[in-house]
Parts: C-alpha cells; sequence; structure tokens
C-alpha cells in the first residue's frame, strides 16, 4: 500500500481494488457490452493495486477477463498484486494451468517479487488488544501461506 501512495504524492494516478471487485466489475461490464471501454479505463492509471489475489477461485470466464487486463497494462503501467497464495497454487485459482502461466508470464517480466512472511498484521493488532488469545509465531518459523506480491516495474 505504501508504494501506491509514494505513487499518487508524485502525480501518478493510481487505483485500488480488490480483486473480486475487479472480476465483478469486468463480468458486469461485458454483461452490458462495454467491456472495451471498461478495459480501457482500467489500463490508464500508472499504478493498480489488486487486493485479495487467490481467497476466492475464478471461472474460466473471469479468468480470461483477469487475463485481458493484464495482458492490456503489459509493458504499459504497473500492477500490484497481493496474495497468500504460491505462484504454482495459481492454477488452481484461475481453473487453468496454461492461463495462470499466461498471466504470470506477462506479470513477472520485468517484476520485483517481495515475499512477505510473518504474522497478519491484522491479527497482530487483535493480539495486541487482547482479542485474539492464538499463540503468535515464533520470528524464525516459516509462514505456512507466504504473502507474494508481484510489482511491474517500468
Amino acid at each position: 500500500m505504501a508504494l501506491a501512495v509514494k505513487a499518487a504524492e508524485a502525480g501518478h494516478r493510481v487505483l485500488f481494488m480488490t480483486l473480486d471487485r475487479l472480476v465483478s466489475t469486468l463480468m458486469r461490464s461485458r454483461q452490458e457490452n462495454r467491456l472495451d471501454r471498461q478495459l480501457q479505463q482500467l489500463t490508464y492509471p500508472k499504478v493498480l493495486v489488486l487486493d485479495e489475489m487467490g481467497y476466492l477461485p475464478m471461472t474460466r470466464e473471469e479468468a480470461s477477463l483477469f487475463f485481458r487486463l493484464i495482458n492490456r497494462r503489459y509493458e504499459r503501467a504497473s500492477t500490484i498484486l497481493t496474495s497468500n497464495k504460491s505462484f504454482m497454487d495459481w492454477g488452481e485459482i484461475f481453473g487453468d494451468q496454461v492461463i495462470a502461466t499466461a498471466i504470470l508470464d506477462r506479470l513477472l517480466h520485468h517484476s520485483t517479487t517481495l515475499n512477505i512472511k510473518g504474522e497478519s498484521y491484522r491479527l497482530k493488532d487483535k493480539r495486541r488488544a487482547g482479542l485474539v488469545t492464538t499463540q503468535a509465531k515464533k520470528e524464525d518459523e516459516p509462514s505456512p501461506d507466504p504473502e507474494s506480491v508481484p510489482m511491474k516495474e517500468h
């Protein structure tokens, strides 16, 4: 999120949304026969941040629409994704290993990937407030679902 804020402070157009909202927007625009216009609007921001990648599986149609957006933004604008899934699991997210590979090919070319390990900041805050009582992980223990964040550099 800090990268998006810095980009906005530098005068770049930035858009943040969850992947679920993005997919719903693309599906609705396809149904309303205005998909090309919507894809163009989503290509315009210099930085697009998509949160919660992989929490919900996509249908083949949704994956295809997502690919079309990534393909349009490829080498034109930066895309930041947050996910708790490894790249090896993306075939399950998209329901198709071929489309997952095509999406990853475009996302990872010219990118920097950050692998953030550790406790969720949301749970950490609740734990500090005494609202969650589960044991915190030791810092040297690997996280079972590391967050991988591909970032496109241009």
